[in-house]
């Protein structure tokens, strides 16, 4: 039975709040007996000096001959009065035809003794007071019988019997609260244990509050969408690849094989470019594949400081566009992040605005509420309002726009929305007149919150 609860985290606790409960109340209760005893017994030391301190007060003064001693404390009832040689002088009345209490008498220099004496089944508690330091000096005995308390071991009976109701009591306590703290985790075990490879959309039971139970469960079901966001990537990732490398390959395929049963008829020149047109747009695909399993929904572990600002000066000078760029760029728009994803970010829009421009091409980084905004926008084709979330899908071209973003791996969009993500960050397609407009909210680096003047250049690269 011991190794069973040992075995159990609720059996552990439970022997342990039991083992703590009875080191602090068996000595308790050792320590209470011994107090209650001490208490006790002192009282009948002063009950019984007091009493034959006033009985060898009355016989100094001559008031107390001989006879029966009237008693001033009815407890202490044994009084007697004794002559050397163990003659009874005078007597209580409880202590009538009784002989000597003691035969303890106390020397001249030592004149009150107290003691307990027993004899017959009984124990008396009593005090031996000399009247005075002559020879033939009488001396009084004060006494009662020992209380039960004293005498017997009821009190040490009544005291551990309610320290072992109490130990008992707590083991019974822990033992339900550890379950019912528990229960829980043998819920989530339960629900983790009906979990699969194939279908990782099961969560398990979140308990109410924000205890450590509370925290776990959180935790969980944080991993297990990870753990599904993994899995959904994967297929995904295994999905567009099919998808999407198909029709370059088929394309290359069919120039290899035109060429293999046409060898006279084919321009190998022309053969060449083709085949490295299909190639460059498979690595572009397959580079873009990668970047988006990579990616998933999280920042890499390599973090840093970015000036928004001035990374989308970087890529203005490095592009060479023929649609000229428009930017309005606060100074000191701080993120937190990977630089390498935020460019790239910053490239995909900067890609699809010059594709579907007409004249011009606009760009605008500021501050806002704690975020850092970048708006992206071009004077080309609007995008209708239930196509605003469908565009950032994989592979999706808008109708209107097939012709014109040929170019384009379908992934760019994507891409952006991904590492918007990751960085804590959205990306939307917003309200524009006469034009597309792509909008990044992105969390402002802690402390990064003076922002400088915003101001209008041109860009144009010929």
């Amino acid at each position: 039975m011991s190794r069973i609860w040992a075995g159990s985290l609720r059996g552990r606790v439970t022997l342990i709040a039991t083992a703590v409960a009875a080191s602090v109340l068996i000595p308790a209760g050792v320590g209470g007996v011994a107090v209650a005893r001490s208490v006790v017994e002192n009282g009948l030391w002063r009950s019984t000096r007091e009493a034959a301190s006033q009985v060898s007060a009355q016989v100094r003064d001559g008031g107390l001959r001989g006879g029966t001693i009237p008693l001033t404390d009815a407890s202490v009832n044994l009084v007697q009065v004794v002559r050397p040689g163990g003659r009874v002088v005078a007597r209580s009345a409880a202590a009538a035809n009784m002989p000597p209490l003691t035969t303890l008498w106390p020397p001249p220099d030592n004149r009150i003794i107290s003691s307990v004496m027993c004899q017959d089944e009984m124990c008396v508690h009593l005090s031996a007071i000399r009247i005075d330091t002559a020879p033939d000096s009488p001396v009084v005995y004060a006494g009662r019988a020992t209380p039960g308390v004293l005498s017997t071991r009821v009190l040490e009976a009544v005291v551990f019997a309610q320290v072992a109701i109490l130990v008992g009591l707590a083991s019974w306590a822990t033992w339900l609260v550890t379950g019912r703290a528990l229960r829980p985790v043998a819920v989530m075990r339960a629900e983790l244990d009906a979990v699969n490879a194939s279908d990782l959309s099961r969560r398990v039971a979140q308990p109410a509050g924000d205890d450590e139970v509370a925290e776990l469960a959180r935790s969980i079901n944080s991993t297990l969408a990870r753990l599904e966001r993994s899995a959904d990537q994967q297929r995904q990732f295994a999905s567009d690849a099919s998808h999407e490398l198909r029709t370059p390959i088929a394309g290359l395929r069919a120039q290899l094989e035109s060429a293999q049963l046409y060898p006279e008829d084919t321009d190998v020149s022309e053969l060449v470019s083709g085949a490295l047109r299909d190639t460059d747009r498979l690595e572009a695909i397959i580079t873009d594949l990668l970047l988006l399993a990579r990616i998933g929904s999280r920042v890499d572990v390599v973090k840093e400081t970015v000036d928004l600002s001035e990374l989308v000066r970087e890529e203005l000078i490095a592009r060479h566009d023929l649609i000229p760029v428009r930017d309005a760029l606060a100074d000191g728009v701080i993120v937190e992040g990977v630089r390498m994803q935020l460019s790239r970010l910053l490239t995909n829009l900067l890609d699809n605005a010059e594709r579907h421009a007409e004249t011009h091409v606009t760009i605008s980084v500021e501050a806002e509420d704690g975020y850092a905004v970048l708006e992206v926008s071009n004077d080309g084709a609007e995008i209708a309002t239930q196509d605003r979330e469908r565009i950032f899908d994989r592979f999706t071209r808008l109708d209107a726009a097939r012709s014109r973003d040929a170019g384009g791996t379908g992934l760019g969009l994507a891409i952006a929305r991904d590492v918007a993500l990751a960085h804590r960050g959205i990306i939307s397609a917003e309200e524009a007149i006469g034009g597309a407009r792509f909008v990044v909210r992105l969390p402002l680096a802690p402390g990064h919150r003076e922002i400088g003047p915003t101001q209008w250049t041109d860009n144009a690269n010929p």
